[in-house]
């Protein structure tokens, strides 16, 4: 199976709200990701495709020097694959790229495995925010990463 790892476009974003409603209990509107593609001028998404479809999506937000991960994603039948990783170390390579000296996230805590992928791409543990989801009040690990060799 070949994965193209590639930027997101509008065409991509029923493929992208399909995912996100498999996947998250209080998912991004079809709104949020327009408005992120054509308003958002801090904003990168990238989508994992196979077959010419979206199975996987992530998203940043370039703030001064620091990247922000805001969502990542892969649709349930294609989980296993590496295709998180490669997601996760696409945004990596984009941020070095632009001269991003370190990278933040929030994570639910009760996510052990995007957690432990984290930390293997040198994210560590920072803080808790707590209650930070609405849809259950669970809290959220604050994540960092500091990107070394720089371009």
């Amino acid at each position: 199976m070949d994965i193209i790892i590639r930027d997101m476009v509008e065409d991509d974003i029923d493929a992208i709200v399909e995912i996100e409603n498999e996947v998250f209990s209080t998912p991004w509107s079809r709104e949020s990701f327009i408005t992120e593609i054509r308003e958002n001028l801090l904003a990168k998404y990238i989508v994992a495709e196979v077959d010419k479809k979206a199975v996987g999506y992530g998203g940043i937000w370039l703030i001064l020097t620091e990247g922000h991960i805001t969502n990542i994603a892969v649709k349930e039948r294609y989980r296993g694959l590496g295709i998180g990783e490669q997601l996760l170390n696409g945004l990596i390579t984009y941020c070095m790229s632009k001269g991003i000296n370190s990278m933040t996230l929030e994570v639910r805590k009760s996510n052990t495995i995007a957690q432990n992928l984290y930390k293997k791409y040198g994210f560590i543990d920072y803080g808790v925010r707590p209650r930070y989801y609405s849809d259950n009040n669970e809290d959220a690990i604050i994540m960092w990463r500091k990107n070394e060799n720089q371009r």
